[in-house]
C-alpha cells in the first residue's frame, strides 16, 4: 500500500510539473501576443516622430519586427531559455543586466517579509486560538478580516500616512536605493515596504494557523492525550502545535506566492527599485523586452510557489 501511494504521489507530481510547464508556455504566448498588439510602433517610438519612413523600416528590419509573429515568438522564447533576453528598447542595454539587480532587490524584499511572516503568523495564530472567543481573539479575527479585504496599496498608503508624514514622520515614504547598492545597506528604506507585505501575510496566514490549531485541539488524538493525563504543555508542543503547523504549510507556500504578486504593488507604492517597478516603467516606455522578461519571471515564481503549496498539501495528506 505504501509503495502504491508513493508511486501515485510521484505520478501526480510529474503530471503537475508537465501541466505547469504547459501553462507557462501558454502564458508566454499570451504575454507575447498582448505586448505585440499594444498601440504604437516600437520602431517609431524609439526613433521619435521626426524619423523618416526609411529609418523606421531599417530599424524594424534590425529588430526583427518585420518577421512573422511565430518567428518573433520563437526567437524571443529560445533567447529567454538560454539567458539571452534581448536588448532594452529604451536605453539599448541588455535586458538581463537591467532585470538582474531588480530581481535581487525584489528577492530581498520578499525574503525579509517571509522570514517575518512565518513565525509571527504561527505565534499570533496559536495565541489567538488558545484564547478562543476571548476579546483578544475576537479583535484578531476582526482586524485580520479587515486587512485581508484591503488591497496592498491601501495598506501601504495608510502606513505612509502614519509613519512618513507629519503624524509621526519617522520613516521615509520612498525607498531611494541607489543603483548598484544592496537594499540591506538602507534598512530604513526597507521598513515600510517589508511592513506592508508582512502585515498582509501575517493577517491571512495567522487566521489559517488559528483554524488549524483549533482543529488540532479538537482532534481525537489530543482528546485521548487529555484523558491520559498528559500535561497541557506536552499536549501543546508535542501533539497540537506540530500538527497545526503541518496543516498550515501549504497555506504558507500559497502566502509566499501571493507575496510575489503583492511585491509589484508595494514596489510601485514606495518607488522601490525592484522587478515590479521595472515592469511598470517598461510598460510606460513601451520597452517590450523588459516588460516580457519581467512578467514571465513573476509568473514563473508564482507558479513555483503554488506548486510547492500543492506538494506540501499532498505530503500532509499522506502523513
Amino acid at each position: 500500500m505504501a509503495t502504491n501511494s508513493k508511486h501515485a504521489a510521484v505520478t501526480w507530481l510529474v503530471r503537475r510539473v508537465l501541466l505547469g510547464v504547459l501553462i507557462l508556455v501558454l502564458v508566454s504566448m499570451l504575454l507575447f501576443l498582448v505586448t505585440q498588439v499594444l498601440p504604437g510602433d516600437v520602431a517609431r517610438i524609439i526613433l521619435g516622430k521626426d524619423a523618416t519612413a526609411e529609418q523606421v523600416a531599417d530599424l524594424r528590419l534590425r529588430l526583427g519586427l518585420d518577421q512573422p509573429l511565430v518567428a518573433q515568438y520563437w526567437h524571443w522564447l529560445t533567447g529567454v531559455l538560454t539567458g539571452e533576453m534581448g536588448t532594452s528598447l529604451a536605453n539599448g542595454e541588455p535586458v538581463a543586466g537591467i532585470i538582474g539587480p531588480r530581481v535581487l532587490n525584489s528577492v530581498t524584499l520578499g525574503l525579509f517579509s517571509t522570514v517575518l511572516i512565518l513565525p509571527l503568523a504561527v505565534v499570533i495564530g496559536v495565541f489567538s486560538a488558545h484564547k478562543r472567543d476571548s476579546p483578544l481573539d475576537r479583535a484578531f479575527v476582526a482586524v485580520s478580516s479587515l486587512f485581508t479585504a484591503l488591497p496592498a496599496f491601501v495598506v501601504g498608503m495608510l502606513l505612509i500616512a502614519f509613519f512618513a508624514t507629519s503624524v509621526f514622520g519617522v520613516l521615509p515614504g520612498v525607498s531611494n536605493i541607489p543603483p548598484g547598492h544592496m537594499p540591506w545597506w538602507y534598512p530604513a528604506q526597507l521598513v515600510l515596504p517589508v511592513a506592508t507585505l508582512t502585515l498582509m501575510g501575517v493577517m491571512y496566514l495567522g487566521r489559517l494557523v488559528r483554524a488549524s490549531f483549533i482543529d488540532a485541539m479538537n482532534s481525537e488524538y489530543v482528546q485521548m492525550a487529555v484523558l491520559k493525563g498528559l500535561s497541557g504543555r506536552r499536549i501543546l508542543f508535542r501533539h497540537a502545535l506540530p500538527n497545526a503547523i503541518a496543516a498550515s504549510l501549504p497555506a504558507a507556500s500559497l502566502v509566499t506566492a501571493v507575496t510575489v504578486t503583492g511585491i509589484v504593488v508595494v514596489e510601485y507604492v514606495y518607488s522601490y527599485p525592484g522587478l515590479g517597478t521595472a515592469v511598470v516603467s517598461a510598460v510606460n516606455s513601451h520597452d517590450l523586452p523588459v516588460m516580457q522578461a519581467g512578467i514571465l519571471i513573476l509568473a514563473t515564481a508564482y507558479y513555483l510557489f503554488n506548486l510547492l503549496a500543492d506538494v506540501l498539501a499532498v505530503l500532509g495528506k499522506q502523513r
